[in-house]
C-alpha cells in the first residue's frame, strides 16, 4: 500500500479528515486537483457544532483568534434572527471566518501530523478489489498511480471518485442563480448609510468587500454562465438605487440552487464526504460545516477499521448515521431558498411576504427560535439508536470533570473514546480493557443528567452508551455497551 487513506480534495473536508486520520498514526495522501491554494472564499461561517469539533481536539482557539464572533444568524434571510446564544453550548455563535483561511488553519493542522498534501494531483478513475483501491490520476510530472486501503471523496459537487465510483446523484436542477462579487474598491460610508437593502454586504481581509445579489431579471441565468463587472454594476443598481461605488473586483461569479444528494455515502471502500455527497444553495452557510462534521464522523471509524479494532458494521455507520443529516440539511436550504426566490417572483411576492411576516413572528416563539436555531447550528444533530437509552446519539456536553481544570472536550483531544464515570463504579474495568483507546474520568458536574452514572463518549462528541443510577452496575452490560462502539476488550485484564 503507498497510503492506508488516500483523499481527494484538499478543501475543508478532505484536510480535517486527513488531519483526523494521521492523529490515528494513518499514512494519509491528499490529493489537490488545483496546482495551488487560491484565495477565493465561497463560505465565510464556521456554526457552533463546528467550533465545538474543533474543541474536541485543542483546535478551536486558532480558528477564534482569527475570526470574530456573531451571537445571532437568519433563516431565509428572515428580520428575526435565530438565537444562538442560548443554545446549549460554550461556543452559541457564529464565527465569521473566510474560508481561505479555514482551510490554511486546517492544512496547517494536517501537515503537523503527518499529512502529505500533493498539489496538481487530480484523481481520474479507481479500481477496488477485495483488500484496497487502486487510485489513477494525473499530476504535474504525467499520470500516476497510487495504492490504498480505502479511498475518500472530498472533491466537491462535481466529484470524479463519486462518479467512478459508480455512486448515483440524484436531485434537482438550478431553477435560480445568484451573483457574488468581492470588491478591493468600494464607498465604506455608502455601505454604513444604506440600512436594510436586498443585497448581502460583508466586509473581507485586505479592505475587500463581498456582495451576494439576487436579481429577479437576471435570477434564471444559468449559474454556468459567466458574471460581468457591467452586469453586477447594473444589478446592484436596480436593487438599492446605488452601485456602492464598487471597483476593481477580485472575484466574480455565479451559483445555483441545484439540490443534490448521494445514493449513498459508501461503496465498498471508497466513501464521500462534503460536496461530494451533497450540494445545495448556501442558505444559512451550512455547506462546509456539514463537510467536517461528515470528516469527524468517518475518521476515527476508518482509522478503527484499518487498525483492526472496529466491532463489526461500525463503517455503515457513517452512510447510516450522516445521510439523513444530508437530507436535513437538503430540505431546509430547499426551504430557505424558496422563501427567498418567491419573494422576486411578481405573482407570488405579496403572498411570501405575508407567509414570511407569519414566520417571523413565529421566531419570536423561543421553542421555535431554539429549534431552527439547533437546526441550522447543527447543535441538533444526534444519531439516535432503537430502543436505546435516549441520550444514546445526542451531543454530549463539554461538562467540568472532576480534575480540576478538565472537560469532556479535553478528554477527547488525542481522538479516542471518553468514558465519563460519575460514580467510580466502572473505572477499573474500562482502565484495565479499554486503556488503549478509551481515555477515562472520574466525577464531574452532575447538572448535565443528574441519574446517569456512567458515559461512554465517541471521538465525535457523540454518547455512545450510558448507564443510569437507578440501573444496578454490572459489569457484563458494561463490557457489552462499550464493545459496541469501542472493540473488544483486553480480557485478560477484565477478568483480574
Amino acid at each position: 500500500m503507498d497510503a492506508d487513506v488516500v483523499i481527494s480534495g484538499a478543501g475543508p473536508t478532505g484536510l480535517l479528515l486527513g488531519a483526523e486520520l494521521a492523529l490515528a498514526g494513518l499514512r494519509v495522501r491528499i490529493l489537490e486537483r488545483q496546482v495551488a491554494r487560491h484565495g477565493q472564499s465561497r463560505a465565510l461561517t464556521l456554526h457552533p457544532r463546528s467550533i465545538e469539533i474543533l474543541e474536541l481536539r485543542g483546535i478551536a482557539d486558532r480558528f477564534l483568534a482569527v475570526g470574530h464572533t456573531v451571537p445571532s444568524w437568519h433563516f431565509a434571510g428572515l428580520s428575526r434572527k435565530l438565537d444562538f446564544s442560548v443554545l446549549d453550548t460554550r461556543h452559541g455563535y457564529t464565527l465569521f471566518l473566510e474560508q481561505a483561511r479555514t482551510e490554511r488553519l486546517l492544512e496547517e493542522r494536517a501537515r503537523e501530523l503527518g499529512v502529505e498534501i500533493s498539489y496538481g494531483h487530480e484523481v481520474v478513475s479507481l479500481t477496488q478489489t477485495g483488500d484496497g483501491v487502486d487510485v489513477v490520476g494525473v499530476g504535474p510530472d504525467g499520470d500516476f498511480s497510487l495504492r490504498a486501503a480505502y479511498l475518500v471523496g472530498c472533491d466537491g459537487g462535481r466529484s470524479k471518485v463519486r462518479e467512478s465510483a459508480g455512486i448515483g446523484f440524484p436531485g434537482s436542477d438550478s431553477t435560480m442563480s445568484t451573483m457574488l462579487g468581492d470588491f478591493a474598491v468600494s464607498d465604506k460610508e455608502e455601505i454604513a448609510a444604506a440600512g436594510q437593502v436586498p443585497v448581502l454586504i460583508a466586509p473581507l481581509a485586505g479592505g475587500v468587500t463581498r456582495f451576494v445579489v439576487t436579481s429577479p431579471g437576471r435570477m434564471r441565468v444559468p449559474p454556468s454562465e459567466p458574471v460581468t463587472f457591467e452586469e453586477f454594476r447594473e444589478a446592484l443598481v436596480e436593487l438599492t438605487g446605488t452601485s456602492f461605488g464598487i471597483a476593481e473586483p477580485q472575484w466574480l461569479s455565479r451559483f445555483g440552487n441545484a439540490t443534490r444528494l448521494a445514493e449513498t455515502y459508501r461503496a465498498g471502500r471508497v466513501f464521500l464526504a462534503g460536496d461530494a455527497a451533497h450540494i445545495h444553495f448556501p442558505a444559512g452557510g451550512q455547506g462546509l460545516n456539514t463537510g467536517l462534521q461528515d470528516a469527524m464522523n468517518l475518521g476515527w471509524k476508518l482509522a478503527a477499521e484499518i487498525k483492526g479494532w472496529a466491532p463489526p458494521g461500525l463503517l455503515d455507520t457513517y452512510h447510516a448515521e450522516r445521510f439523513p443529516m444530508g437530507e436535513l440539511v437538503a430540505d431546509n436550504t430547499q426551504a430557505q431558498t424558496l422563501l427567498l426566490e418567491l419573494t422576486l417572483v411578481p405573482d407570488y411576492r405579496r403572498p411570501v411576504i405575508a407567509l414570511r411576516g407569519l414566520l417571523e413572528s413565529l421566531l419570536d416563539l423561543p421553542e421555535v427560535n431554539a429549534r431552527l436555531a439547533g437546526l441550522v447550528s447543527a447543535l441538533a444533530t444526534s444519531y439516535p439508536a432503537p430502543d436505546d437509552d435516549p441520550l444514546v446519539g445526542t451531543r454530549m456536553p463539554d461538562l467540568s470533570l472532576g480534575s480540576p481544570g478538565t472537560k469532556v472536550s479535553k478528554l477527547l483531544h488525542s481522538g479516542t473514546f471518553g468514558y465519563v464515570d460519575f460514580t467510580g463504579d466502572g473505572t477499573a474495568q474500562v482502565v484495565e480493557g479499554w486503556k488503549d483507546r478509551i481515555a477515562v474520568a472520574t466525577g464531574g458536574d452532575r447538572a448535565w443528567a443528574e441519574d446517569v452514572g456512567e458515559a461512554l463518549v465517541r471521538p465525535d462528541g457523540h454518547i455512545a452508551w450510558v448507564r443510569r443510577e437507578n440501573d444496578l452496575p454490572d459489569a457484563a452490560s458494561r463490557e457489552a455497551g462499550l464493545t459496541a462502539w469501542a472493540g473488544t476488550p483486553d480480557r485478560a485484564a477484565v477478568r483480574r
